[in-house]
């Protein structure tokens, strides 16, 4: 942009004979007055010592600062919250998690705004930090960028790479007495080597791949891992890119349009990535400006084959992914099959497709699967619709063949009664497990179901029973199994009516998701349905539940009106 100031915001701050007191302050911090002559850039962060995938941040947050160092600006490191999912799952710890992704988003605004910053690198590692970092970017819509932080590398246990996710399925081979407390202390020990996030097509490698393809993080950039020795010259090279952006007045509405929202869409649906992403994408647009409803997941799914072979559907982990020729090596495939706009630009300056022409393929390389020998001939992804959820629910099929189940309900009004039930035993073949009163409001927070989703798989039972909630799921799920079904139970949704036995119909072939009753049963008992008294009065979880919307809408918060 012709005649942007870089020190369009720090200015305000920093100069003129009354900001002396500011100036005082600052170089109190070691902050010189060459310092505060140069645009001030903000590295925001979600270190933390509470698990390995934030764990590494602060030394990259130093590399990206060398950068903005030695291309003229000025780094202010800024560091914001992080719940772990893998380390909170199953507990009442979880309900933090989709919490802390608007926490996270206001925080960052909070310190941009409060501190009069001019531009932005978002280090992002764990599931919620990725999409709150974009939604930071969009709503500050300063020149900015995100860098995710990587992949943790696989574990090694006879043989075969590990993920959490094997360590999820071992409590359910445990419970079910198939596997004894040695194995599973053997593969719990061996499953997390070091610093970085879950290692299959989960949540957050899902998601660092979709800021890519909606051009907010450089193309390559998330696919190095955590601890490669690559990694500090990838952050070196986003300190020195924000400050290109910053002299050139770019922002990030600029680049995330309705057409690159279609292009994360499909790569996530390319990926077999996870159902999150669903939740996520609505709200990065919902900050962006831009009208995307979840039916418009649908038809980018149905028109997009499964080309990258990653668990949990797949067989291979994201470092195999970035050995083979990584994210750009995903564009350009997804391009050659005419499953992307090219078009839209990135925070490099080029296009999507200028980026991926530079993808090199590793040579008989297996996890990119040719256009000709999909996975599977559709996306990982269905919306569904019908009389248990009329505003919509996610299905994952990645990985599995089962598009029809018919069975008997189960229900659970929360995710430990459920879980006490399959590694009880009480779970059989044909059940529909109905978890409630989870969604966004009624959690709050939405919890993920991993543990009973790893427990259903290590029982044996994931090929014959289904599982829906008005919940999440994480990303390492698999199996047949629906959630963010809207309108939640804590709203009065129809999934409040269900009771024990009641026949459920899940048809991913007609989009449908029913309870065999007629809509005159499902009114009178909705008619004599009493809200719950809500899980907490005050703090964070209370004002939450207060302010968010349905998970149709991205589960965002919105102020109240008047």
């Amino acid at each position: 942009m012709a005649g942007f100031d870089p020190r369009h915001q720090s200015r305000i701050i920093i100069d003129g004979r009354d900001r002396a007191p500011a100036r005082a302050m600052l170089k109190a911090a070691g902050f010189t007055d060459d310092d505060l002559s140069r645009p001030l850039v903000g590295v925001a962060h979600s270190w933390t010592e509470y698990g390995p995938c934030n764990y590494h941040l602060r030394d990259l947050a130093a590399c990206i600062k060398e950068g903005i160092r030695a291309a003229g600006g000025t780094p202010i490191e800024i560091n914001t919250v992080s719940i772990s999912d893998g380390i909170t799952m199953g507990t009442e710890a979880m309900k933090a998690s989709l919490i802390s992704r608007e926490v996270i988003t206001d925080s960052i605004e909070l310190a941009v705004r409060g501190e009069g910053l001019d531009a932005l690198v978002v280090l992002v590692g764990c599931d919620k930090t990725i999409p709150a970092g974009a939604m930071a970017l969009l709503r500050l819509n300063l020149p900015g960028l995100a860098l995710y932080g990587g992949s943790i590398m696989p574990g090694h246990w006879r043989g075969r790479d590990l993920t959490i996710q094997e360590v999820f399925e071992a409590v359910g081979a445990h419970a079910a007495g198939k596997i004894d407390d040695e194995e599973l202390r053997q593969i719990e020990s061996c499953a997390c080597p070091g610093a970085g996030a879950c290692g299959g097509q989960f949540t957050a490698n899902t998601m660092a791949m979709a800021l890519e393809f909606l051009g907010l993080a450089p193309m390559g950039s998330g696919s190095v891992p955590a601890v490669d020795p690559r990694k500090p010259e990838v952050a070196r090279r986003c300190g020195t890119l924000v400050m290109d952006l910053l002299r050139q007045g770019v922002r990030p509405r600029e680049i995330v349009t309705r057409k690159s929202l279609e292009n994360a869409i499909a790569a996530v649906a390319a990926s077999g990535g996870s159902t999150n992403a669903v939740l996520h994408l609505l709200a990065i647009a919902h900050e962006a400006g831009i009208d995307l409803s979840i039916e418009d997941f649908d038809p980018i799914n149905e028109r997009t084959p499964i080309l990258v072979d990653l668990r949990p559907g797949g067989r291979y982990v994201a470092v195999d992914l970035d050995r083979a020729g990584g994210i750009p090596l995903v564009a350009q495939r997804m391009l050659e099959g005419g499953l992307l706009d090219g078009s839209q630009k990135t925070v490099t300056g080029k296009t999507i497709a200028e980026e991926a022409a530079g993808a090199v393929e590793t040579p008989g390389q297996k996890v990119v699967r040719p256009l000709s020998e999909p996975l599977k001939p559709v996306g990982g992804l269905a919306i569904l619709k019908g009389n248990l959820a009329p505003e919509g629910c996610v299905l994952k099929l990645a990985g599995h063949e089962r598009t029809y189940h018919r069975g008997p309900a189960r229900v659970f009004d929360r995710e430990e009664d459920a879980m006490a039930a399959v590694t009880g035993g009480k779970i059989q073949a044909g059940d529909v497990l109905i978890i409630r009163y989870e969604g966004p409001r009624g959690g709050p927070g939405m919890r993920e179901m991993l543990g009973v989703t790893g427990a259903i798989v290590g029982a044996g039972l994931s090929e014959s029973v289904a599982l829906i909630t008005d919940g999440r799921f994480s990303g390492a799920t698999h199996g047949f199994m629906v959630a963010h079904v809207a309108p939640e139970a804590a709203r009065g949704g129809p999934i409040a009516a269900v009771r024990e036995g009641d026949t459920v119909v899940i048809d991913a072939t007609r989009r449908r998701l029913d309870l065999e009753l007629s809509d005159e049963e499902i009114r009178a008992r909705l008619a004599a349905w009493q809200p719950p008294k809500p899980r907490y009065a005050s703090g964070v979880f209370a004002k939450y539940a207060a302010l968010v919307s349905s998970a149709a809408r991205g589960a965002v918060t919105i102020a109240p009106e008047g």
